[in-house]
């Protein structure tokens, strides 16, 4: 990689975490649950420079929002589910063709089965409960709004950044 594209892609990605921080701190926020625009950042990582850059942009975004802004106690596990679910997005999104299915709708319900199934688990850890399908069930209206919510600004994005790699990903002389 070019130094000028390498400076870039660091400048473009630190730029992605401080909006990812931003919007996971600007969510509605609920014992439990979040709604929430901080997937944004990280489709845009995915699309732009695949799983890994994704997936570092969500679990940086998520470390950084923990330990700068706190809300609770951190817990790392909310962090190595977000970078997961950044490397889902970019493993779908990341030089594909633009398809509603698989490249849309694949990476918005895996990603909520992780976050509502593997989430819930450290949320019910987080509050010391034994009641794992209590906190299941008090979460899934949560889902209810992020997979429509992430089904419709996900094709939106992805049109977004393809005017966005004129500015990323040119190659300067």
């Amino acid at each position: 990689m070019h130094k000028n594209q390498t400076v870039r892609l660091i400048t473009f990605t630190a730029l992605l975490v401080a909006l990812g921080i931003v919007l996971d701190r600007l969510s509605l926020l609920n014992p439990g649950w979040k709604i929430g625009f901080g997937f944004i950042p990280v489709v845009v990582a995915a699309v732009l420079y695949g799983p890994g850059v994704a997936a570092m942009v969500y679990g940086l975004s998520d470390l950084l929002a923990a330990l700068l802004f706190p809300i609770g106690p951190y817990f790392p596990g909310f962090t190595v589910c977000a970078a997961v679910m950044g490397a889902v997005y970019g493993l779908f999104l990341y030089n594909k063709p633009v398809r509603f299915f698989p490249n849309i709708v694949l990476p918005t319900l895996i990603n909520s089965l992780i976050g509502l199934f593997i989430n819930t688990i450290w949320v019910s850890i987080l509050y010391d409960s034994k009641a794992y399908w209590g906190w299941f069930l008090y979460r899934l209206p949560q889902y209810a709004v992020l997979v429509p919510l992430n089904l419709v600004l996900i094709p939106a994005i992805i049109h977004l950044c393809g005017k966005l790699k004129k500015f990323t990903l040119k190659r300067v002389r």
